[in-house]
């Protein structure tokens, strides 16, 4: 293995396993913001991705940077959405449990 593709490697591996700790969180979770926390861990994985891609192929262009900075301003605003959907059930509910949301329905 040459140098680049070892330094490459030391930034996808913490990437496969926060991807891989946020998908075995968003699956066995029940609490709403347990579920909300899993996702932004994969979306921050993914954002690790770009910057890294982006710095040993085209080391001269910001693109993947770029774009790494508009997905966390999206996540962000995601997950205030996010939050004043919880907020709202747990008003309502007085839980943030999945299971409960089926006493929401009419």
């Amino acid at each position: 293995m040459t140098v680049m593709n070892l330094t490459l490697l030391m930034y996808l591996v913490p990437s496969l396993v926060m991807f891989g700790c946020g998908v075995y969180g968003f699956l066995t979770r029940k609490n709403m913001i347990a579920i909300m926390i899993s996702l932004e861990l994969m979306l921050n994985s993914i954002d690790i991705n770009f910057v890294a891609f982006n710095r040993y192929l085209f080391p001269e262009q910001m693109d993947g940077m770029m774009f790494s900075l508009f997905a966390i301003a999206i996540a962000a605003a995601e997950t205030a959405l996010a939050l004043a959907i919880i907020i709202n059930v747990f008003r309502i509910a007085k839980k943030v449990d999945i299971n409960e949301l089926t006493k929401l329905k009419f």
